[in-house]
């Protein structure tokens, strides 16, 4: 009789499954230590590239776009991935829009990972908006000086209220910056406290927020201040997420669904 070769292919451990996380959230950032070092999972993770300084990584990373959804669809087949996780910012409509058709076209298995959306209080003075040229329509009925805090692309629909003082947050500087005669610049990056909020809002002497509705604790403290201060809140509707695609808040809540998929190989 003879023994089996310990490197038959019946008696190979499964490869690793791959897993392409679509990152750049707190969300991704909180996942990422569940993944490291799994003995089921290998994972990569995409960045954008809009953020200049992101935060470090223990994962392969890659950064840029994919040339849509046919270049994302590409980029699965040809890096043999079996999952994908889009946990990219609610308003990143266009990769998770590309996530979704690359997903139906390879058959790969989507999830999505996201922070809840706000929810108002019996104090808050909220007035919802379908997008920015919504909210800068709106502004001027509420009041001359204004706090933005949706990020730095699109700040051009802010242009149709150019009579206004605008006092804009972002990460890094808007490139190009909007045509507005009146800013204050304040390049940060969160979390902020409610002291810290209130204090911007005081010094500022802010009359409105305009803020997109992106959730979780990391930039929540401005509601806060805002409630308090009395002052509305221009809150920017998020996009829906697709039908059929599983959502998850907590990053346990992925790995669960990850390790709870089928094999496909062997």
């Amino acid at each position: 009789m003879t023994s089996r070769s310990p490197l038959s292919n019946d008696a190979r451990p499964p490869r690793p499954r791959h897993v392409l996380l679509l990152g750049g959230t707190t969300e991704a950032a909180a996942l990422e230590p569940l993944l490291d070092g799994h003995p089921r999972l290998q994972t990569t993770v995409s960045l954008a590239g809009r953020t200049r300084k992101p935060g470090p990584s223990r994962l392969p990373r890659r950064t840029g776009g994919f040339g849509g959804a046919e270049g994302l669809a590409s980029w699965l087949h040809e890096h043999a991935v079996d999952a994908l996780v889009d946990a990219t910012h609610p308003f990143a409509r266009q990769i998770s829009a590309n996530a979704v058709a690359a997903a139906r076209q390879t058959g790969i298995p989507l999830a999505r990972l996201t922070r809840p959306s706000w929810e108002a209080g019996a104090d808050d003075r909220w007035i919802r908006v379908s997008d920015l040229a919504a909210a800068g329509r709106t502004l001027p009925a509420l009041g001359r000086r204004v706090l933005l805090t949706t990020g730095r692309q699109h700040l051009e629909a802010f242009e149709a209220a150019p009579e206004l003082d605008y006092v804009i947050r972002t990460i890094d500087p808007p490139e190009p910056p909007p045509a507005l005669p009146r800013v204050t610049w304040i390049h940060a990056r969160g979390p902020f406290t409610a002291e810290d909020e209130a204090r911007l809002l005081r010094e500022h002497a802010i009359d409105v927020l305009v803020t997109k509705d992106s959730g979780g604790d990391a930039t929540a403290a401005k509601l806060q201040a805002a409630r308090e201060r009395g002052i509305p809140v221009v809150m920017v509707e998020r996009p829906p997420d697709a039908p059929g695609v599983p959502r998850f808040h907590a990053p346990q809540a992925v790995l669960d669904w990850l390790e709870a998929l089928p094999d496909t190989h062997g």
